[in-house]
Formats: structure tokens, C-alpha cells, sequence
């Protein structure tokens, strides 16, 4: 094999509660890659469909991944990575992480899988860094793995798969403002209360027994962020009467997906989930900003060969 096309999903990072360390795979939304082998060695973007991105791989979080893997693995030829981006950047649900997690995946695949696809997400990480300033995997892990993926340390990288359960939904409404993941990280307080640090502990720690033991209304009590909502909230237009309306509709709980300034929240059932996505359309119908809105499964195995 010489070419290989995939589909790279979009994910929800931090889910409430998990800053930095946890996140989903959603199904209905993601880009379109093709890769192929060519000479000579390294990496070119060939093109980019939809996004006015960076050509050049050391500019670009895919080609930056890309080269990290091809760092490792050593092969005696190059790749061209043509890119799709249905992902717009900034949207806060993992724009940079499909590019990165899509082309270290391909190109591990065009050279007969000798990494897992968990062995992968260290080189997919490095194209975060370039985007966010900060090599977090909460995005490009469930993009790798699909379900849900907790990290469970950095150092060293301990990543553990969740499957989630069956009926869980997710709505994600992204206002078409772009909010650099970079910026939203500045806003970030360093220091905490012990308080605040015991209700995060408890609602994460919560939030995952809910996905194991498939206690939907579990879920939705440790869907609470105490540390990085209550000041990111403030750059999103709207954000509470979104929240409000997706809740009032029979979602179980949401927040920001990633750094915004798209919102999610997470139900049980399509059903709920649909109305949870009309609910919230309803509250920026009527300030004029313009918005993608997105139901989905969560995906469970994350990157497909199509």
C-alpha cells in the first residue's frame, strides 16, 4: 500500500471536569486526509482544502507530527499529506489534534503498523505543542482511540481507553468565533484552593465510575468544572444561557469543549440529544452570530480508513 484516505474525527477535550486529562471522540464531524508515499524523504503538505493553514510541515501541526514519527520509525522515503479541514481552526474540538492524530496514524499504517495506536499519540502531541504552546493529548488520544481516553499522568504517559456507554450522546453548538487555544490558556488561574481542587477530584473521579457503571444521572451530577470554567466562561458569548437551555431540554450536563468556544453537553438518548441542540441554536438565533451545531455518537474507535 502507497495511499492511504481517513477520516479524522473531531473531540471534546476536558469534558467539565477533566482539564487537560480527559476526552471524547465524537462521529459526526472530522477531516478528510489522503496520504501517500513519495521521495524523497521528509514531509510535504501538498494542499489544504477549506483552511488557510500553513504549507510548510514545519509550520503545520500534521507535518510537525509527521516528522516526529518519521524521526523515530527512520524510513527510506517521504510522505505528501493532502488535508480536508471540515474541523474549522479554533473552534475548540480539536482542529490541530485530527491533523496531527490523522497523519501520524496514515503514515504508521503505510509503513505496516509497527506502533500501536497508542505508541502513537506522543509524536500527535507534538503537533499540539506547535498549535497550543502545550503538548496535551486530550484531544489527539480519543482521536487515536476513540470512546473516551483518560490520562492518567504525563510523565511517564499513561493512557487509559473508556468505552462509553451505549446511549450517550453529544450536541457541541460552535459560535463562529475563532479562540486560540493559546489565548484561552492564559486566563488559567495557577493557583487553587484546596476546596475547589476536593470538588474537582470528586466530580471527575465521579464522572468516570458514571461511564463504567453506565449511570447516566451520575454523569450528569459530575459534569461541574471548579477551576477553569468559572473564568474561560466570560469569552464565550452566551455561554450560560446556552448551558441553561441544552439542561432545560433534558440534557444530563455540559461545558466547554476544549478551550471554546464551541459548548457540548451530553445526553442520553438522540432523541434528547436533538432537542438539547435546538435549545441552544435558540439562544444565538437571536444575537446574529453565526453557528455550526453538531449531534453525534461518540465514536469508539476513533480514526477510519476510508
Amino acid at each position: 500500500m502507497n495511499r492511504i484516505s481517513i477520516f479524522s474525527p473531531a473531540t471534546i477535550a476536558n469534558v467539565s471536569c477533566g482539564f487537560d486529562v480527559l476526552g471524547l471522540c465524537l462521529d459526526s464531524v472530522g477531516d478528510e486526509m489522503t496520504i501517500n508515499t513519495a521521495c524523497p524523504k521528509g514531509v510535504k503538505i501538498k494542499e489544504i482544502i477549506g483552511a488557510d493553514l500553513p504549507l510548510v510541515a514545519e509550520k503545520n501541526v500534521g507535518g510537525v507530527a509527521a516528522l516526529a514519527l518519521l524521526e523515530h520509525l527512520q524510513p527510506d522515503h517521504g510522505f505528501e499529506i493532502s488535508i480536508k479541514k471540515n474541523i474549522k481552526a479554533g473552534s475548540g474540538i480539536g482542529s490541530s489534534a485530527a491533523s496531527a492524530a490523522g497523519a501520524v496514524f496514515a503514515i504508521n499504517h503505510l509503513l505496516g503498523s509497527p506502533l500501536s495506536n497508542k505508541e502513537l499519540v506522543p509524536f500527535a502531541m507534538q503537533g499540539e505543542k506547535l498549535a497550543s504552546g502545550s503538548a496535551h493529548a486530550d484531544n489527539v488520544a480519543p482521536a487515536l482511540l476513540g470512546g473516551f481516553t483518560l490520562i492518567r499522568s504525563y510523565e511517564p504517559l499513561d493512557i487509559i481507553k473508556i468505552d462509553a456507554p451505549e446511549e450517550l450522546y453529544a450536541t457541541v453548538i460552535h459560535p463562529q468565533i475563532e479562540l486560540k487555544t493559546m489565548d484561552a490558556r492564559s486566563v488559567i488561574r495557577e493557583n487553587i484552593t484546596l476546596k475547589k481542587a476536593t470538588v474537582q477530584c470528586g466530580n471527575i473521579a465521579g464522572l468516570i465510575s458514571g461511564l463504567y457503571t453506565n449511570d447516566y444521572n451520575l454523569i450528569g451530577r459530575s459534569l461541574h468544572d471548579e477551576l477553569v470554567e468559572p473564568v474561560r466562561y466570560i469569552l464565550i458569548p452566551k455561554f450560560k444561557e446556552i448551558k441553561v437551555a441544552a439542561m432545560s431540554a433534558g440534557a444530563l450536563g455540559g461545558g466547554i469543549s476544549g478551550s471554546g468556544p464551541s459548548v457540548f453537553a451530553l445526553s442520553r438518548g438522540v432523541q434528547t440529544a436533538q432537542k438539547a441542540a435546538e435549545a441552544m441554536a435558540s439562544v444565538l438565533q437571536d444575537t446574529g452570530i453565526p453557528f455550526e451545531l453538531h449531534v453525534s455518537p461518540i465514536n469508539p474507535t476513533g480514526i477510519k480508513i476510508l
